[in-house]
């Protein structure tokens, strides 16, 4: 049996590390990863940073049980938590720690979760239509397959997934459950398999992997948490304060870049002679664009190969 650290190989972490790192090796510093996952970033700035507390947080009890072990040596150093990155403001007040040095957001569905076959995460294994990051709530794939309407399909295929056979999919779907609901993953691929044009070799990844993440998105409420995330972050932010979020997927990443944006650009009307306090940017911007992978990391953790990082300080205390 492999050991959870051999399971999960972190995204960018010496990068990560890099940023971060900066604002973390004093006293009492706290790191909020609000994706923890299994855990492999938050073991390394534990390893590095000795003065660090670490508030852990993760939607799925189960990553949060693998995690608690891999992290069983710092035990007097870290809080997990089960709770969405959106609610990072209210676990650290429960924590009584106040505000955070950084946090760090590792975006998208977890190595864990797609391993995990009875969840449903991954096209390539047949499984039951779950894709709960908590699975003790909110409604399946399974649900949204069999009761959505031919249009809301549609619609979800089109906008999450970026799906340009978002309609013939959706008709075909409920042709299909009329007769026979849809309980497993391999109904769906077979479908998307029929309806989407895929040539070996040619075609852009497998045809249902934008299926597959507009349901995962859909499931879990993502995008919409996520728009709610980083107001969240740099009000549970010191000044003075950075956060480092790591995006996989177009739309996530420009969530994260608009909402970045905004914040460290100032309010104040174009025409204003002089800019008032309360319209000064909140954030600095620590990396120009978004930081890609290198070529190295990518041949050694595949994962990586679509990740966009974005990064910044907080300057001021919002309004």
């Amino acid at each position: 049996m492999p050991q959870i650290s051999e399971l999960h190989q972190p995204v960018l972490l010496e990068r990560c590390i890099e940023i971060l790192g900066e604002v973390l090796d004093q006293e009492n510093s706290v790191l909020v990863d609000g994706t923890l996952g299994l855990a492999g970033h938050s073991e390394a700035f534990l390893q590095r940073f000795p003065k660090l507390t670490l508030v852990g947080i993760d939607r799925d009890a189960n990553a949060l049980k693998l995690a608690a072990e891999r992290l069983s040596p710092f035990a007097g150093r870290v809080h997990l938590v089960q709770a969405v990155y959106s609610e990072i403001p209210e676990v650290l007040q429960e924590l009584g720690l106040n505000l955070a040095d950084a946090v760090l957001l590792d975006l998208g569905v977890s190595s864990m979760q797609l391993d995990e076959k009875e969840r449903g995460f991954s096209y390539s294994q047949d499984a039951p239509l779950d894709m709960r990051m908590n699975n003790s709530e909110g409604n399946t794939a399974e649900q949204i397959l069999n009761e959505y309407s031919e249009a809301d399909l549609a619609r979800i295929f089109k906008i999450y997934g970026e799906e340009k056979f978002a309609k013939p999919i959706a008709k075909k779907i409920v042709q299909l459950r009329a007769t026979t609901p849809f309980t497993r993953s391999k109904q769906l691929t077979d479908v998307i398999a029929k309806v989407v044009p895929f040539i070996p070799g040619k075609s852009s990844g497998h045809p249902a992997k934008r299926v597959f993440q507009a349901l995962r998105i859909e499931v879990n409420n993502e995008l919409e948490i996520l728009e709610q995330t980083i107001p969240a972050v740099i009000e549970a932010l010191k000044v003075g304060g950075r956060v480092v979020v790591l995006s996989y997927q177009s739309l996530e990443d420009r969530i994260v870049k608009q909402a970045l944006a905004k914040a460290s650009t100032s309010s104040a009307p174009l025409d204003l002679p002089v800019e008032l306090a309360e319209h000064a940017p909140v954030l600095r911007l620590l990396v120009r664009g978004a930081e890609k992978a290198s070529e190295l990391e990518i041949q050694e953790n595949p994962r990586s190969a679509s990740v966009r990082l974005r990064a910044a300080e907080k300057i001021r205390t919002a309004a």
